[in-house]
């Protein structure tokens, strides 16, 4: 089986990297007019690079020139091994310098020093800086394999720099294939037949010819109709390869530089990111609020910096928030590089500890704990989670590991504290703060409202704000028989409904209010007007409905129970009598107005008693059953 990686050229302006390239590969990746004309290289170039018959490469060409570093930037994310290019004739130069600082931020692990155009100095002098060059990449975290002298003029030297290669892939880490899938988009362009084509470097995962992708921030679906590594047709592609995605469905103005294709609904874009920032010592210190330029995968966004202090110094790592204007996909683990806004340059680098923070506390808490082994970042997560829990779907992200460690990773911590609720992960104390919320919550309401049968299921979520959680406590306090819920609504088992206090006070003048109604009945308000509060009488007569001594007709009319079995009786005589009946002969025998009679006719239909035939009702089901009754 065939072992992929990613080289990425770094280096200073005119140092000869693309040279060097096509000297190993064959292939020239300058593709424009401008960067041949000019003599430098402007935007990212590919190449493919044999390195055996079981280790393959491509190489990301980046342009050295200053005012390309963003381009750079694009092409150095995702890469494996850094192919360091210094000129002999001229030496460590100051995108040398930053090149290697982006280098760092960006994690890669292991690279290749070569001295290009060692055929332009004599011997003292490439030692010289050979020796300059060495020194300098021993100060640095990257693993470098011994300095390599070559000329891409007359090959001398280009044996040796691969064998350095070959040698330095040894130590780049395998990707999991098992992952989800994500690939950030370095080019995207129309070709005719083929639809949108997007180009990147695979981070993570697998893609198949006929998946079903995303693309973010758009949101936009497609699906992949046919994929390319180097000009060669694949059924799919793995992570470590340079891929080519042809996506039907995609409009082609949905995908730029920037965006990311990614499998499956746990990704999401982020408006703000977690991160332990590191700034150089030449940096300026970041006070808050600070504009950065934030640079992840091939994207570059605007953001505002929070320090966790009042202030990052140079040369210092702290927590911050990065409070981002355009939305990304990020990942626990991503490497971020923070450039200054004006004049962009580089200025520190960071690595994302918690891609979706809590919009409360504003600035970053405990982030070396979201930065510790795999158990210990799930109990972290859990304890930064908002009050509902943390969403067991978003685990592969938020942790950074595929999806089978990520369940494998829960099942350790079920036997540990940790609860599985309705797809939600919480403490297992969290269960019993809560249940402890709920049984309050409804305790203050039933002494708010005596007379209320409970409090309704939404408002009690919105008091405990625990979402799915509180179903689950809730679940439990009815099994043991702490709680009743019976239908939309919750209440203390123990709680039994009752008129005190004001409510009690108010009920015989409900209750005189209706009797003196008779068929016209009482609307809350009306029964109100004779001093007494509506919100107070609405809970009376509420209370009297469901004690079964009032009827509710239509949405604000209420009378005696016994008074509408008077009318009741009424109706039955009339029809026994006449076989129907109309709205005329209800209000002569009731004495109403149509204002009254209308509404109780109404009712009678909706409750069974009487049945609408034309203008006219006759006796329904449950009229014949009553008047049947013994």
């Amino acid at each position: 089986m065939s072992r992929h990686v990613v080289i990425g050229t770094a280096g200073h302006v005119d140092h000869g990297k693309t040279l060097l390239v096509k000297a190993l590969t064959g292939v020239d990746t300058d593709r424009w007019e401008e960067e041949k004309r000019r003599g430098i290289t402007i935007d990212l170039g590919f190449a493919s690079f044999p390195l055996g018959d079981t280790l393959a490469a491509s190489i990301v060409d980046v342009p050295g020139h200053e005012d390309f570093v963003r381009n750079m930037l694009a092409g150095a994310t995702g890469i494996d091994l850094a192919l360091l290019v210094v000129a002999a004739d001229e030496s460590v130069m100051p995108q040398t310098i930053e090149h290697l600082a982006i280098l760092e931020f960006l994690g890669v692990r292991t690279g290749v020093a070569a001295i290009t155009k060692r055929d332009l100095v004599d011997a003292a002098w490439l030692e010289l800086v050979v020796a300059d060059v060495t020194e300098r990449l021993t100060a640095t975290r990257v693993r470098w394999e011994a300095v390599v002298p070559v000329s891409a003029v007359t090959g001398d030297g280009l044996d040796e720099l691969r064998a350095a290669l070959t040698r330095a892939t040894a130590h780049v880490p395998s990707r999991h294939a098992d992952d989800l899938f994500r690939l950030p988009v370095d080019r995207a362009f129309s070709v005719a037949g083929a639809g949108t084509v997007v180009t990147g470097t695979t981070w993570s995962g697998v893609v198949r010819v006929g998946d079903e992708v995303t693309v973010h921030p758009s949101a936009r679906r497609a699906r992949v109709r046919s994929i390319q590594v180097h000009g060669a047709n694949q059924d799919g592609v793995e992570a470590g390869r340079r891929a080519a995605l042809a996506l039907t469905g995609l409009p082609r103005d949905a995908v730029a530089r920037g965006s990311t294709v990614v499998v499956g609904e746990a990704w999401r874009p982020t408006a703000a990111l977690d991160v332990l920032l590191t700034l150089l010592p030449s940096a300026r210190t970041l006070g808050q609020r600070s504009r950065v330029r934030v640079h992840l995968g091939t994207a570059e966004v605007l953001a505002r910096v929070t320090p966790e202090g009042e202030s990052l110094a140079p040369g210092t790592t702290g927590a911050a928030r990065l409070r981002l204007e355009t939305p990304v996909v990020a990942r626990w683990g991503d490497r971020l590089v923070i450039r200054s806004y004006s004049p962009a340059t580089t200025i520190g680098g960071a690595i994302v500890a918690d891609p979706w923070p809590a919009a409360r506390p504003r600035r970053p808490r405990g982030l070396e704990a979201l930065l510790a082994a795999e158990p210990d970042r799930v109990r972290a997560a859990v304890r930064r989670a908002p009050a509902e829990g943390l969403p067991r779907e978003e685990l592969p992200v938020r942790l950074g590991v595929p999806p089978a460690r990520a369940a494998g990773l829960v099942e350790v911590l079920e036997a540990e504290g940790v609860r599985d609720v309705q797809g939600r992960l919480v403490e297992a104390d969290a269960l019993g703060r809560s249940s402890s919320a709920v049984e309050a919550v409804l305790a203050a309401h039933h002494r708010a409202y005596p007379a209320a049968p409970g409090m309704p299921l939404e408002a009690l979520r919105r008091a405990v704000s625990q979402g799915a959680l509180v179903d689950r406590v809730l679940a439990e306090l009815t099994a043991a028989g702490t709680v009743t819920v019976e239908g939309a609504v919750a209440r203390l088992a123990a709680h039994v409904p009752g008129l005190e206090g004001v409510y009690a006070q108010a009920a015989t003048g409900v209750r005189n209010a209706l009797h003196t109604a008779g068929f016209e009945g009482r609307t809350a308000a009306e029964v109100a007007a004779a001093s007494l509060r509506e919100p107070v009488v609405s809970t009376v007569l509420e209370f009297f409905v469901r004690e079964g001594t009032v009827t509710r007709v239509g949405p604000e009319r209420y009378y005696e129970a016994a008074v509408l079995d008077r009318m009741l009786d009424v109706v039955a005589a009339e029809l026994r009598e006449k076989g129907e009946i109309g709205p005329s002969q209800v209000r002569e025998r009731l004495g109403l107005t149509r204002k009254f009679s209308i509404p109780l006719l109404e009712w009678l239909d909706a409750q069974g008693y009487t049945v609408r035939v034309g203008d006219v009702r006759r006796a329904g089901p449950r009229l014949t059953k009553r008047s049947n009754a013994p």
